[in-house]
């Protein structure tokens, strides 16, 4: 009981916990898992953790609110979990939410949007099975923006895909002889590595294989190869030298003969591929953008001027300003514009109209 003259703060209502984990949810790795956050409350109100997804392998939000609890040695019986997206019902990398939750001795859910994968979804259902009370909904059109990307290429059925550009500040990514390595810092090369060790593949077109003769692995500082190595994916008609670089010795290549990109990406989700970086030249940046595949866009800005030589992006057939493709700044995965050496890392995605507010729910 409050003191005589003393008022007790407001308890937090369903919504605004739920910002707090949409907040939590932002702070991970955009890619072939979506973003998401989780904080479990007790029956008195106060926080007892939280959670959030750091990327693919890594436990999902609720699993990670679980361990941060059971680390401290805070029971969760009986408490309420507040999660972005519905509790997954499947054994993937990780174990199945729901049943964690469950364990748990949570006693109610409340979460933002359904989970649209059919392996996955049924954990709501799974749940109430168990006696849990459950209530869907909470922030919705919050939720459904933050991954609004990642939901639009689940129900297209193709891989998520990040686009990456290295880049001077005219916007050049070779001078006018052809020379491009390296036009951005060390820092952003491991930086952009280290990328390359979390994606499922990476895409380049013959045209660049043809010039550059790319590796395209993921490798450390040193130069020695990575644990995780992503399928290396060249998209064009022309054939792939037998002596390509790009088709190493482990059997992780493919070539692709188109030209089109939506082809291109049917074909690598067909082989199992979710999360796709596309690193290609200016022709191939220019097809993926104009043909709207492209969910993100990672640039890494060189404070350099070259004045002549090839452009970023080719022509994308836009002739007038109020066609002009536009992006919003990104903060997941430590902050829309980040200091890489002397680079620039900027992180975007393609603008979108914001949500319209919620009603109260008490």
């Amino acid at each position: 009981m409050s003191a005589p003259g003393t008022a007790r703060a407001a308890r937090p209502t369903d919504l605004d916990i739920m910002d707090e984990a949409l907040a939590l949810a932002a702070r991970g790795v955009r890619g072939a898992n979506p973003l998401v956050g989780a904080i479990a409350v007790g029956p008195d109100g106060d926080v007892l953790a939280r959670g959030w997804h750091r990327g693919a392998g890594t436990a999902h939000a609720e699993g990670d609110a679980i361990v941060q609890a059971a680390q401290r040695g805070v029971d969760l019986t009986g408490s309420t979990m507040y999660v972005t997206l519905e509790p997954c019902n499947h054994t993937g990398r990780t174990g199945p939410c729901a049943q964690a939750l469950i364990a748990a001795g949570v006693a109610r859910v409340v979460y933002a949007i359904d989970d649209p994968h059919d392996v996955a979804s049924g954990g709501a259902a799974t749940l109430r099975a168990a006696g849990i009370d459950v209530v869907s909904g909470v922030r919705a059109a919050q939720a459904a923006q933050l991954n609004r990307r990642w939901l639009t290429a689940v129900a297209a059925r193709r891989p998520f895909v990040t686009l990456h550009m290295a880049q001077t500040l005219d916007s050049r990514i070779a001078a006018e002889d052809g020379t491009s390595q390296w036009i951005t810092c060390a820092e952003s090369l491991a930086d952009n590595h280290a990328l390359r060790a979390r994606i499922d593949a990476i895409l380049v077109g013959s045209q660049t294989v043809a010039v550059d003769n790319p590796r395209l692995t993921a490798r450390g500082e040193d130069g020695s190869p990575l644990a995780h190595q992503p399928l290396r994916a060249v998209m064009g008609l022309t054939p792939v030298p037998e002596d390509a670089a790009v088709r190493g010795t482990d059997g992780r290549f493919v070539h692709l003969p188109t030209q089109d990109p939506a082809e291109a990406l049917s074909a690598l989700f067909a082989r199992g591929v979710r999360h796709l970086m596309v690193e290609g030249g200016a022709r191939i940046i220019a097809a993926f953008l104009a043909a709207g595949l492209v969910d993100e866009l990672i640039v890494y800005q060189a404070p350099t001027i070259l004045g002549s030589g090839k452009n970023a992006v080719a022509d994308l057939g836009i002739r007038t300003l109020a066609d002009a493709q536009h992006w919003d700044w990104d903060e997941s995965d430590g902050g829309a514009v980040r200091r890489l050496g002397a680079d620039l890392r900027l992180h975007l995605v393609p603008a979108a109209t914001a949500p319209a507010p919620e009603k109260e729910i008490h």
